[in-house]
């Protein structure tokens, strides 16, 4: 095993399954030679039932003097007065852009999605008869989410560098905005690039997802592609995403805090490996994710999975087998 790392992570593990997932990944961070300082923060559904507040000022600035964030999954009930966790810190910290690989049975793909705006604005009116919600699109938000997926585009290396830009221009016009600013960065980069609607997106992605190499879209686009691409891999339960901004990033699997499981200790906890190894890339050891990302690989070869994927395992059987293959 390669030699230690140190860094200091604020450390969420949430609601649900998230304590169980996230247990994995510190267990499999361990296993590889990770000394992460791992500095925990109890903020979600949890904690509102009890304080009525899911996470306090004091708490969001003292995680705002860390630089990257570990999240398990958090529960966002309906109630208008609770206010999201994630969104606030996806907001408050300025994460921008979401990341979520997708790799697996002839999928290998990267969806980019704008993570500030959209339809996730937070600006809304709600009155008994109407429900009004915003959708915001800016210039700023549309050119620096295009500069990184044209970056994530140069990457993946030659004959891999193509962009597809996923709007609804035809009939949502403000995506005009997001497009030409997608079509400005790629013909500067110098790369391949194509539009397409994201109806047509999410047919193509069953049918043909040799198509694709970066698709980058907005938020609510994104949120939708990057699940369906998850159900034709098997399950929400094995994918990772990043939170990116240009001082902070937050890493999560992609499923929520699945309460109907919690406690049963079935939760697949591959997505939070995975989202851990996309940390320790970020930070700096790359060699250390790819041992990971090698093992998760192995064991899903060896039959080893969860309830979810058809198998018979618990979420610490599967834990397991991924150290085993890093220590083997």
């Amino acid at each position: 095993m390669s030699s230690k790392c140190s860094k200091r992570v604020a450390l969420i593990k949430g609601d649900g399954i998230g304590p169980e997932v996230i247990d994995s990944a510190l267990k499999v961070l361990e296993a590889v030679g990770s000394d992460l300082d791992m500095v925990p923060f109890e903020v979600g559904y949890g904690r509102w039932k009890r304080t009525g507040e899911a996470m306090a000022d004091e708490d969001f600035e003292e995680i705002k003097s860390f630089g990257c964030i570990l999240f398990g999954a958090i529960t966002s009930p309906k109630d208008p007065k609770y206010r999201s966790v994630l969104l606030r810190l996806r907001k408050g910290l300025d994460l921008y852009a979401n990341i979520r690989p997708i790799r697996g049975k002839g999928l290998d793909f990267v969806i980019v999605r704008e993570n500030t705006e959209g339809l996730y604005s937070g600006l809304e009116e709600i009155s008994e008869d109407e429900a009004r919600t915003v959708r915001v699109i800016t210039r700023k938000g549309s050119e620096r989410i295009a500069r990184k997926a044209c970056d994530i585009c140069l990457d993946r290396g030659p004959g891999r560098r193509k962009l597809t830009i996923v709007h609804k221009a035809n009939v949502i016009k403000g995506d005009n905005l997001f497009v030409a600013a997608c079509h400005d960065e790629a013909a500067a980069r110098g790369l391949e690039f194509e539009d397409m609607h994201v109806d047509a997106a999410a047919y193509n992605m069953v049918l043909h997802p040799e198509k694709f190499d970066v698709l980058v879209t907005t938020n609510l686009f994104g949120d939708i592609l990057s699940d369906e691409a998850a159900g034709i891999l098997g399950s929400l339960g094995l994918c990772a995403s990043a939170n990116l901004g240009d001082r902070y990033a937050l890493f999560e699997p992609i499923h929520g805090s699945a309460l109907d499981i919690a406690g049963k200790g079935i939760a697949n906890p591959i997505g939070a490996i995975k989202s851990a190894a996309r940390m320790l890339e970020w930070l700096g050891f790359p060699e250390k994710a790819r041992l990971i990302e090698e093992a998760i690989d192995k064991s899903l070869k060896d039959g080893v999975t969860t309830p979810d994927l058809g198998g018979g395992l618990r979420t610490e059987d599967v834990t397991s087998a991924v150290i085993r293959h890093l220590e083997g």
